[in-house]
């Protein structure tokens, strides 16, 4: 992915495996944002494959790719503000009859049967997260670290195996960190495979534990969180060769 004649992402492979809660590293602009957008769907990739379960996803949007089981959430989180918590949690439900304007008039019931199914999740979401207390509340009250734990519970709402994570502890206080970082133990354990960017060694380290490390856009190393720290490629990459 070249933006005029920089290449944000040049030849990077790289291979989150099934049930797995990989890291990506990287000092600031390595490329590790454009990558997630290139697997997320934001971005098209001038170059290259990108495969989910095994079926090339390149040429799909956004939208498409959360039918193949990815979901991402975002370093910064751009709730509804104005819909209640609640009712952010929702927008995240796939597959909707009631979304098609006959079939509310056609098929009533089974409108309101997926509406019922849907509401018992996301009250169910919300208590996984323990936001279930703000449910009615406007989105607009929650904190930055319950932002983030909305996103989540509203990307769960669409049920996918894969997750990516932009930066979760970004911004967040120490307490409700390590709450969120239960919550993403709890998915992998569920079967969810994760794909982590946080700058926050200690919880990379505490949750990873595979490590793949980008620097200008491209591979550079891969390995356990300790021995990728000792890395003399990784120090010269973070400290620019000053160590």
């Amino acid at each position: 992915m070249s933006f005029g004649g920089v290449h944000a992402v040049d030849g990077m492979s790289i291979n989150l495996r099934r049930g797995e809660l990989l890291g990506l590293i990287g000092p600031n602009g390595a490329g590790k944002t454009t990558l997630f957008n290139m697997l997320a769907g934001t971005y098209r990739p001038h170059q290259g494959s990108i495969l989910i379960n095994g079926t090339e996803a390149a040429p799909r949007d956004a939208a498409a790719r959360i039918g193949l089981g990815l979901g991402r959430t975002f370093q910064i989180p751009k709730p509804f503000t104005e819909m209640t918590v609640l009712e952010n949690v929702l927008t995240g439900a796939q597959h909707q009859v009631g979304e098609r304007l006959f079939a509310n008039f056609l098929q009533p019931g089974k409108v309101a049967a997926q509406e019922r199914a849907a509401l018992e999740k996301a009250r169910g979401l919300l208590e996984f997260v323990t936001l279930s207390p703000l449910a009615q509340e406007p989105a607009r009250v929650l904190s930055g670290g319950q932002r983030k734990l909305l996103e989540l519970a509203r990307i769960l709402m669409a049920d996918p195996s894969i997750i990516l994570l932009d930066e979760p502890a970004a911004g967040v206080n120490p307490a409700l960190l390590e709450f969120i970082m239960d919550r993403v133990l709890e998915l992998n354990a569920r079967g969810k495979s994760i794909l982590l960017i946080e700058h926050n060694m200690d919880m990379v380290t505490r949750l990873c534990s595979r490590v793949v490390v980008m620097a200008q856009g491209k591979f550079l190393v891969e390995g356990a969180p300790q021995e990728v720290a000792r890395n003399s490629a990784v120090v010269d990459a973070y400290l620019g060769g000053a160590a």
